[in-house]
């Protein structure tokens, strides 16, 4: 009751005020402020697919201010109507260019307005490559299971090997040098090549690539850098050497050493081992060695060229026993009696007898006194055997064994070129190393670029040593065991490829990288193992941005699993395989682009 009457009494009291104060008003009417224009910019899509080159789609821009549209593409492979634009509303249009590749492509287009206001457009074209057709005359090796020559992507000469834990390393001369200074047009003088190269394989059809050896750099002295020959040796430190020695343009002999088959190297002498100023050494060119370690441990060293004395019995040919220390010379140099002798000396020692092997001239063979033995043909590889070497009257003329792989005889490889081989042993089997042209109609030049290519060598060694005749081919020898794809391989480790692939050194003596382009590169490997086991799981170690799409068995259809990578660093990513293969051998296929991309190495879980 009491709250009823104050509230009466308060009200009251308000009534009276407003009589005492008729005057007094109150205004309910809102403060008038000037209308504030709103930010105004947007962009109508945020993604546009092209379904072919030439295609284009438009993109509505709305703003109320300057705005700007550029692209992250490092090649400009569409284009963009306008780069700029003010207030109000445009039609930006965007249209795909060429595409010769048919390979899928991917940008980003920003439109940054004038307040700091960003939009983002995704664009994109799908791949629509017939990867067969592509690759379909890139090499001789990617897609027929060919085994020479051995590397596809660059031009090797002059071929030497070793064996050496499993594995053969291969060391040859650098055409590629040459070729990449003179361009498809110049011509292989060998003035250009200061570099080796070095690879490696445990099956002989799968081959790592190691990279060069640098003599330009670790022999500034020397002219150029010829025709490899190496030999190894455990030494007294426990550690196996290497001793290589090459051509010093045609000044004399070179060497190097090093206790890893990839290196690093170094030059111990600082000189020749062999030139004119060593007593004995009267040859216009001692170039071309060929080093031998016999079954007693000792060195031996042939070599020599240059002009002949006479056609028939040019005299340059010579042999010397090296010192104990591989990097001397032990005695008297002596002679090798080799008809129609040229270049491209070579030694072994096979049941106790030494053979020598050498490349013969070109001249007619007017003279010749075996009624029992062929004629040899020009520019072949012929062969002497010995069971004293350093007795000039010892040697014997065996036969020649190679002929020249422009003769137009086994698969008609190439046109006529200078000759250099070698015989070597690996895994109890004989082979025979050598170089043809192998690749100048996938580079585009006749100006006569070689490759290393390697035959089967059946030897008879019954009744003394007797060489069969030896043919180039394609095929090349056939692959010794199957490679494991589960355990992890090099990207550089390949039996073909797209050709002209680049690899990097990756910081670590030996390694290499594969490098990525905008347009797709196979690496291929042959014979993979999957009949023991299906894999789950895809995984490589990669740099930069780009893709990698595996294939098995053949490129046809979709992939059998794609792995994409965007990182600065050094990253192992993986991906899952959700399709099945069926299990057996086969050969596996790296579709791999992107400008910068790196592929280091890969395996299979």
């Amino acid at each position: 009751m009491n709250n009823i009457i104050n509230r009466r009494k308060s009200y009251g009291i308000f009534l009276g005020l407003l009589f005492l104060f008729p005057s007094l008003s109150f205004s309910c009417k809102k403060k008038q402020v000037a209308p504030q224009s709103q930010s105004q910019f947007t962009v109508s899509s945020a993604q546009v697919v092209f379904e072919s080159e030439g295609s284009s789609s438009n993109v509505s821009i709305t703003a109320n201010g300057n705005w700007t549209a550029s692209s992250n593409s490092s090649s400009i492979w569409f284009t963009i109507s306008q780069a700029s634009g003010g207030s109000g509303n445009v039609t930006l249009k965007l249209t795909a260019n060429a595409n010769n590749t048919g390979a899928g492509r991917e940008a980003i287009v920003t439109i940054n307005a004038s307040n700091g206001d960003t939009r983002q457009i995704q664009v994109s074209q799908p791949d629509n490559q017939n990867l067969l057709a592509k690759f379909a005359m890139v090499s001789p090796k990617l897609l027929t299971n060919n085994g020479n020559p051995l590397l596809d992507f660059m031009f090797t000469a002059d071929p030497t090997a070793i064996e050496y834990n499993g594995r053969v390393y291969v060391y040859t001369t650098n055409d590629q040098q040459q070729y990449d200074t003179v361009g498809p047009g110049g011509k292989n003088t060998y003035a250009y090549i200061r570099t080796l190269v070095m690879m490696s394989s445990a099956d002989m059809v799968n081959w790592t690539y190691h990279g060069l050896i640098n003599t330009a750099v670790l022999a500034p002295w020397t002219a150029s850098s010829w025709a490899p020959s190496i030999e190894s040796r455990m030494e007294a430190d426990g550690k196996t050497h290497f001793y290589m020695y090459y051509s010093n343009n045609g000044l004399g002999s070179a060497m190097l050493t090093s206790t890893s088959p990839v290196g690093p190297w170094k030059d111990p002498l600082g000189k020749n081992i062999v030139d004119r100023s060593v007593p004995g050494v009267d040859v216009g060119a001692p170039f071309d060695p060929g080093v031998l370690i016999d079954n007693q441990g000792t060195g031996w060293l042939v070599f020599g060229g240059g002009t002949p004395k006479t056609k028939y019995m040019p005299d340059n040919a010579r042999i010397v026993k090296l010192g104990a220390d591989m990097i001397s010379l032990a005695g008297n140099v002596s002679k090798i009696p080799a008809p129609y002798m040229n270049e491209a000396s070579d030694l072994n020692f096979i049941n106790g007898t030494w053979v020598y092997n050498y490349c013969t001239n070109w001249d007619p063979r007017n003279v010749w006194p075996y009624s029992n033995i062929p004629k040899p043909t020009a520019c072949n590889i012929s062969y002497m055997t010995s069971k004293t070497p350093l007795d000039s009257g010892s040697w014997k003329y065996g036969d020649n064994y190679f002929r020249n792989p422009g003769d137009n005889v086994g698969d008609k490889i190439g046109p006529l070129t200078n000759n250099h081989s070698h015989l070597f042993t690996f895994q109890g089997k004989w082979y025979f190393a050598y170089h043809a042209m192998y690749l100048q109609n996938y580079f585009n030049t006749t100006g006569g670029f070689r490759n290393v290519g390697i035959e089967e060598a059946p030897m008879d060694t019954t009744n003394g040593v007797n060489i069969p005749m030896i043919n180039a081919t394609f095929k090349g020898p056939s692959q010794t065991k199957l490679l494991n794809p589960f355990v992890l391989q090099q990207a550089e480790t390949t039996a073909g490829t797209s050709g002209h692939v680049k690899f990097d050194t990756a910081g670590i003596v030996g390694n290499m990288v594969a490098i990525g382009q905008i347009d797709k590169q196979v690496l291929m490997v042959r014979g993979a193992d999957f009949s023991k086991q299906i894999p789950s799981k895809f995984e490589a170690r990669v740099k930069g941005t780009g893709q990698i799409d595996v294939y098995v068995n053949n490129l046809k259809g979709p992939a059998l699993v794609s792995l994409k990578c965007d990182t600065k660093d050094w990253t192992t990513l993986s991906t899952q395989i959700t399709q099945k293969i069926p299990n057996g051998v086969g050969n596996i296929y790296f579709v791999f682009y992107g400008d910068g991309f790196l592929f280091d190495d890969w395996q299979f879980e």
